[in-house]
């Protein structure tokens, strides 16, 4: 009988830590839409596939009363299972719990898993949901805060980290996340920030909400801080499965190729009629895309932040890959300050994790004026170069119409050691558009025809000039800039073809402790 007694003990033990902070809490945190942190592992996981990880472990201060608060798991649950039969190392905060705030060994609990995610070599998920530090430990809290960047840091290339914010998550802790590949949050019940609405009032004087300062929205169109923006738990845990299914579970490993029913020849007639007559028309580069990848899915990143760039990944023929593209739908698709921060950290993030890069260009140039050049669009422009340019992935290039100046360079042209480099017969690969070259190449000459209308005459002859030489990929082609001209109708095919012929690629930047990225 004792040990049926311990048994008994064990199970008890067992019941207890699962309640978190008890009932009560537990109904609060269903009141506000969000769910408890078990039952979001469970929606993460595979069925029956999680094992947790120091269930028993309680905090280690008495003082301002806490001796009388001691809960089984102190706040976060931890473990490893799962996601489409591969393993994953998981943490799940729960609020339940002193509000998620984070103890000395709350941190050692998920230092724990991410040291042993760092042996094994695969994936950390975060599910963030805490009020941040614990006051009550003070300097202990923020050490170990620390601790868990330093992990972040060293996991970074190594090991993909995603991070889900399904609450609060302030001060210190809105840095882990910062540091992780992916973030994604979920509308109205979760927000970021490093200092709170009552402290930006007391220092600034500015009046602001929880929502405007750093809800959701907010993220994921005007900062970027998140990746992707959820309805809710459930589609917020979902996305990260989905998430999961284009990555590899190291820097070392393949990204995972599925077998493929999508014909890899099939022609699409619709793509020869995409590209509208007028070069200033837009249309949307994401109706291209869904032509092109295996059955028409692809899983857009930052879709809600610089419109004009587009980045997500997809697959061809089975292949997971990463798609940057302009997106003329916005903006004519210029490249500014943000379109170029949101696709270079893309570039680097697929390279770090051997996922071909497929790029789809249609750009005419960087953003011009004083709210650019003030906030350093040199160097952010510079840093979608540098990705691209450091980059040894499988690299397949398509020019569909513009590609102009500064900008064609960046958008991995073949100095950028692009392997393939194609062109639609739309393609204008110039130093900048026709208009615009008249006024350089011809001013002076405009400048002395007194007669409007003769004027106007002499400046549209120039400008059919200008587009008879460049509005066409084949002054590009004679140099070799571009590998070949193709019917639009037969893309997939050939970045198909590209990237199998690159599948066993072997490229070696020099030797360096890191490179120097303009940040």
């Amino acid at each position: 009988m004792a040990n049926q007694d311990k048994i008994n003990e064990l199970i008890q033990k067992r019941a207890e830590a699962k309640l978190g902070g008890g009932e009560k809490r537990i109904d609060s945190q269903h009141a506000k839409g969000k769910l408890t942190a078990r039952e979001r592992i469970d929606i993460l996981l595979d069925d029956n596939s999680f094992e947790e990880f120091d269930m028993f472990v309680t905090h280690r201060t008495k003082s301002f009363g806490l001796d009388k608060q001691i809960y089984l798991s102190d706040g976060v649950v931890t473990g490893h299972g799962t996601i489409d039969g591969r393993i994953v190392y998981v943490f799940s905060q729960d609020f339940t719990v002193f509000g998620g705030s984070l103890s000395e060994t709350y941190a050692l609990k998920i230092c724990k898993v991410m040291d042993m995610a760092m042996k094994i070599g695969v994936p950390v998920i975060g599910l963030n949901d805490s009020g941040g530090a614990r006051i009550q430990e003070g300097v202990r809290s923020l050490a170990g805060y620390a601790e868990i960047f330093q992990r972040n840091i060293m996991a970074s290339g190594v090991i993909p980290q995603i991070s889900s914010i399904l609450g609060p998550c302030a001060g210190g802790a809105v840095y882990s996340p910062a540091l992780t590949d992916f973030t994604i949050m979920t509308d109205q019940t979760s927000y970021m920030f490093v200092t709170g609405p009552k402290v930006v009032q007391t220092v600034t004087g500015e009046v602001v909400t929880t929502e405007q300062l750093g809800g959701a929205q907010i993220h994921s169109t005007k900062s970027g801080v998140s990746h992707f923006l959820a309805e809710n738990d459930e589609e917020n845990l979902l996305l990260i499965r989905k998430l999961m299914s284009y990555l590899p579970s190291n820097n070392l490993e393949e990204p995972p190729s599925i077998v493929c029913d999508d014909p890899i020849d099939r022609l699409d007639d619709i793509l020869n009629e995409m590209i509208p007559e007028n070069a200033n028309q837009p249309y949307d580069i994401v109706d291209v895309i869904s032509v092109l990848v295996d059955n028409g899915e692809f899983t857009e990143v930052h879709r809600n932040y610089a419109r004009n760039i587009c980045v997500g990944f997809a697959r061809f023929n089975g292949r997971s890959v990463g798609i940057v593209a302009n997106q003329p739908k916005y903006y004519a698709g210029v490249l500014d300050i943000e379109a170029s921060r949101k696709a270079a950290r893309f570039v680097r993030f697929c390279d770090a994790f051997n996922i071909p890069i497929v790029t789809l260009v249609d750009v005419p140039g960087f953003l011009p004026g004083t709210g650019q050049e003030y906030g350093g669009i040199i160097l952010h422009g510079a840093k979608l170069l540098f990705a691209y340019g450091e980059a040894t992935v499988p690299k397949v290039t398509i020019t569909l119409r513009k590609s102009y100046g500064g900008a064609h360079d960046v958008m991995s042209c073949k100095q950028l050691r692009g392997d393939l480099n194609y062109a639609w017969p739309t393609a204008e690969i110039a130093v900048m558009g026709a208009k615009g070259a008249v006024e350089v190449l011809e001013g002076s000459n405009i400048r002395k025809i007194e007669d409007a209308e003769e004027k106007q005459e002499y400046i549209d002859k120039k400008e059919d000039e200008y587009n008879d030489k460049f509005a066409n990929p084949y002054v590009a082609a004679k140099y070799g800039f571009i590998d070949d001209v193709i019917e639009p109708r037969n893309t997939r095919f050939r970045i198909i073809r590209g990237l199998e012929l690159l599948a066993n690629k072997k490229e070696v930047n020099p030797p360096k402790k890191h490179s120097n990225i303009p940040l």
